[in-house]
């Protein structure tokens, strides 16, 4: 955990026509534009217990998606384990951990963002991002 230098909020944004064409999610997840981060970076110290930040995203002001940061499935620390046995992670990388149930695919009936729409993700402790498809 000393190598972890803060906390924010990340919108894990995809376009699922492009996720679906092959069983490798990537091309879906790295559009130019996407996966926006902030407002701030939150240092460790200045959360008391992670696992009790209450991530919400929203989508035009409904609650799409709801859950706590300890409802994980990996904690912080076993995500860094597994990732650098992979890779060599350097200062300045950023891990996004995932989200919690709900995204609007999964949704019956489908919810898919459009134009205009808001989407904000709020981490409490963290802060709110908050962005507007275009």
């Amino acid at each position: 955990m000393e190598y972890v230098a803060g906390y924010s909020c990340f919108n894990d944004v995809t376009v699922r026509e492009y996720q679906f064409r092959t069983i490798q999610w990537m091309q879906g997840k790295n559009f130019d534009g996407h996966g926006p981060i902030g407002p701030m970076l939150v240092t460790p110290d200045e959360i008391e217990d992670l696992a009790t930040s209450r991530i919400t995203l929203r989508l035009n002001g409904e609650v799409m998606q709801e859950s706590f940061i300890g409802d994980l499935i990996f904690d912080v620390p076993t995500l860094i384990e597994a990732i650098s046995e992979i890779m060599t992670l350097n200062p300045g990388d950023i891990i996004a951990t995932g989200t919690p149930s709900g995204v609007g695919f999964g949704r019956t009936p489908k919810v898919f963002m459009q134009r205009g729409d808001v989407v904000e993700v709020e981490i409490t402790n963290i802060g709110l991002l908050q962005n507007t498809i275009k």
